[in-house]
């Protein structure tokens, strides 16, 4: 039972926000290319870095003031935060969560059609109908998924990354070596870290066994430091085919092939489509807790399995459009970048900014 708590406590928080960052962009290498490797190896380390510490910052303040306010759904964490400019948040929430499902429908589709040959229309549809059904069944299931999934991504990943080194460790080296392109990678890491940070309003349902702000600040700093080091492992393997990875859709595709092995190809293709669920699951869940806590507070309703798989399903198929329009590489290079500085503004600076004044952290 103890550990069980500690679990729940120090390290689920962590492994669900890694389950909304992992998402298509980042599972797939394409979000570390555009936010990171394009500036050049050594940069995009640094940039990395300045990701996690924004992360640990933000999770942490986040984290107490949920437990402070005992608000674990972002409708009234943010009316707390906000007051009646909550709305804001809504407002961005919503279009981050087309915006990142798109990117999600987009890479899902062009796994399948790498992978199996088939049309990409098919590979979206799969994920669509596996995210409305872990979302029709509430917030236990959903846990249980995102956690277990997460442990077997890290054996995954760390596979791959000791796989790599072995036959492309002498280049990798070389390629940090080399000189380094022109860009800013401390902007890229705040922009990389507030878009994703941005949407953890969503997961304050895995907040409630926190009592402490002891708890809350470890498990936040630990959540920031579970969510990047995958980030770490893709980073490293990307290296070792830097400059060309850069103009791959899908680089962790091209190292797969790189290594030449179908059994393994196949497992981490598999892992990578569950972190599509993973992170359309959790964003979508977060809605469905926000309507939950509206229909419990002002309608005294509670929100049926039904109508969470229904609202669910529009909200995919919405997305799912865009991304048959647009594409993954575009959405990532210029969807982002709007988003990231609109998550600044209605959460990372309100955040920190009533963590400071309440002297909550």
């Amino acid at each position: 039972m103890l550990r069980s708590n500690w679990f729940k406590k120090y390290l689920l928080p962590g492994f669900i926000f890694q389950s909304f960052v992992i998402g298509g962009g980042y599972g797939t290498g394409r979000e570390i290319v555009e936010f990171f490797l394009l500036m050049g190896p050594r940069n995009g380390i640094y940039g990395m870095l300045v990701s996690m510490v924004i992360w640990c910052i933000v999770l942490a303040c986040t984290f107490e003031l949920s437990r402070q306010f005992k608000s674990y759904d972002y409708r009234s964490f943010l009316i707390n935060i906000l007051g009646r400019g909550w709305i804001l948040y809504e407002f961005t929430y919503l279009i981050g969560l087309i915006l990142v499902i798109s990117v999600l429908g987009s890479a899902a589709g062009n796994l399948t059609m790498e992978v199996l040959g088939i049309p990409t229309i098919l590979g979206t549809v799969v994920m669509i109908f596996m995210v409305g059904i872990l979302a029709f069944f509430g917030s236990r299931i959903i846990e249980a998924f995102l956690s277990y999934w997460s442990i077997f991504l890290y054996i995954v990943f760390l596979v791959l990354i000791i796989w790599i080194n072995s036959i492309y460790g002498h280049q990798i080296t070389n390629n940090f070596s080399l000189p380094e392109e022109t860009g800013s990678w401390f902007k890229n890491g705040i922009m990389y870290a507030a878009y994703n940070v941005g949407p953890v309003a969503a997961i304050l349902f895995c907040l409630t066994n926190i009592e402490t702000r002891r708890e809350a600040i470890t498990s936040g700093i630990l959540a920031g430091i579970i969510a990047i080091i995958p980030g770490f492992m893709i980073y490293y393997s990307l290296v070792s085919f830097y400059p060309a990875i850069n103009e791959e859709t899908i680089p962790t595709n091209f190292i797969l092939d790189k290594i030449g092995s179908t059994p393994f190809k196949l497992s981490f293709q598999l892992i990578l489509f569950g972190t599509f669920i993973e992170t359309g699951v959790g964003l979508i869940h977060g809605f469905n807790e926000r309507v939950s806590n509206w229909l419990k507070t002002e309608k005294n309703m509670d929100l049926s399995r039904s109508n969470r798989f229904i609202i669910s399903t529009v909200l995919l198929v919405i997305s799912i459009f865009i991304a048959e329009k647009f594409g993954l590489v575009n959405l990532i290079a210029n969807g982002y970048g709007t988003l990231t500085w609109a998550y600044w503004l209605v959460f990372v600076i309100p955040v920190l900014f009533v963590a400071i004044k309440k002297n909550y952290i």
